[in-house]
């Protein structure tokens, strides 16, 4: 019973921080964190708010295809924008600073789509777990003025799945997704092929049933990462290995391995860590 009231007191806060804003257009992925603000925006703000995704070479078309069921269970006005973030230079050269690049193009253009709409706020979905990681597409955030209600409320993805689950939101245990330039350690270049790559690898694992997952890009090497409790199905069926190498190898990977550390989020970033 206290973790329930607890519950209700977050989403009750959270509904304060985004009513307050008056209209939002919401930086929509189709994931739990803005998939939570978009709902209790709409809930609160009716047709002041709106939904925005961008399409992407860097986002499976799954993803895009779930992002527009997820905005229609909810019912807010969603809106299909494209981005290719191949186009911004340093983006593709993948340096250090490769997210603050793509945030600053992306918010700049729901920043446009607001002025049209006479919308007053930007909102995306970072959470308090992810201040402790290197995110420098916080930065970009932070600079064109876009508000994070989720770190407003204090809340961390756990509370954010617990208040989804209890507003009913069918993706309310959807596995962490990143878009897939995630998956280059930094100093690689990003090309069109690259991401194509590893997005056909994902979406192999995908259509085996594996839930949290990454392909890692190291030249001829992948490197997968699936949670840890996902790690037996390797270990104890070699016909799903040879599987798998099979169809890495088909998609241009000469080596295939895995990560026995597991998933985790941001492993790209352990490298920064050490230095």
């Amino acid at each position: 019973m206290v973790a329930e009231t607890l519950i209700q007191e977050n989403h009750l806060q959270l509904k304060q921080i985004i009513e307050a804003l008056g209209s939002v257009v919401v930086a929509f992925s189709g994931g739990i964190d803005s998939s939570l603000i978009a709902k209790v925006a709409h809930d609160s703000l009716g047709n002041r708010a709106i939904a925005v995704t961008a399409t992407s070479p860097a986002y499976p078309l799954y993803e895009i295809e779930e992002a527009k069921k997820i905005a229609s269970a909810i019912g807010i006005r969603h809106i299909l924008i494209e981005s290719n973030e191949l186009d911004i230079a340093e983006f593709a050269r993948n340096n250090t600073d490769r997210c603050y690049h793509c945030k600053m193009e992306l918010f700049d253009k729901l920043k446009s789509i607001a002025d049209e709409l006479h919308i007053d706020h930007i909102a995306c979905g970072t959470t308090v777990d992810d201040l402790s990681d290197y995110r420098p597409g916080m930065e970009a955030a932070k600079r064109l003025g876009v508000r994070s209600p989720l770190v407003e409320a204090g809340l961390t993805k756990t509370m954010v799945r617990e208040i989804s689950k209890m507003l009913g939101l069918p993706n309310w245990d959807k596995p962490s997704f990143a878009c897939l330039s995630s998956r280059f350690p930094y100093g690689t270049e990003i090309t069109g092929d690259r991401l194509s790559q590893v997005g056909m690898c994902e979406t192999y694992l995908r259509q085996l049933g594996f839930k949290q997952f990454r392909v890692r890009y190291h030249g001829e090497v992948a490197r997968i990462e699936v949670s840890v409790d996902e790690l037996k199905r390797f270990m104890e069926d070699p016909s799903l290995r040879e599987k798998i190498v099979k169809k890495f190898k088909e998609f241009g990977f000469t080596y295939v391995t895995m990560d026995l550390e597991g998933y985790r989020t941001g492993s790209m970033n352990e490298g920064l860590i050490r230095t």
